[in-house]
């Protein structure tokens, strides 16, 4: 029997986006800065199933010593399946195929994901006399 999932390189369309987003509980972006995002990814993939397209996961930074995995997300129908083990295991295996050894590689775990994340060798910053931090940019 045929896998019906394929993990394609690269990035979805902004309103592909937008729907991976909003469909996995993710907060919905506005349209122009996930159009001004997007081109800006360092690596992407992006989950299909039957040409569908069901998952994603995006790499950002400034291709040296800063990088960031964003996006990571599955379809809810689709979840439970080890998908996001597929993103994240090709997210990482860019990684340690092309950024430098030095690279601070940072994500925010939201619930449950950070097991996911700690697979993949992500620990929580907070017991490292560093803590993770955000801002919202508010309209």
């Amino acid at each position: 029997m045929s896998d019906p999932y394929e993990l394609r390189v690269g990035v979805p369309s902004v309103e592909v986006f937008r729907r991976l987003r909003t469909d996995a509980g993710l907060s919905d972006k506005a349209p122009e800065a996930v159009a001004l995002a997007l081109p800006h990814t360092w690596h992407g993939v992006v989950l299909h199933h039957e040409e569908h397209p069901i998952g994603m996961g995006r790499i950002i930074g400034d291709g040296g010593t800063a990088f960031q995995i964003v996006d990571v997300c599955v379809h809810p129908a689709h979840q439970g399946r080890g998908l996001g083990m597929r993103i994240m295991g090709a997210l990482t295996d860019e990684l340690d195929l092309r950024a430098p050894a030095t690279a601070y590689v940072s994500l925010i775990a939201d619930g449950p994901a950070r097991f996911l994340y700690e697979k993949f060798g992500f620990a929580d910053t907070a017991t490292h006399n560093s803590i993770g931090m955000y801002r919202v940019i508010n309209a």
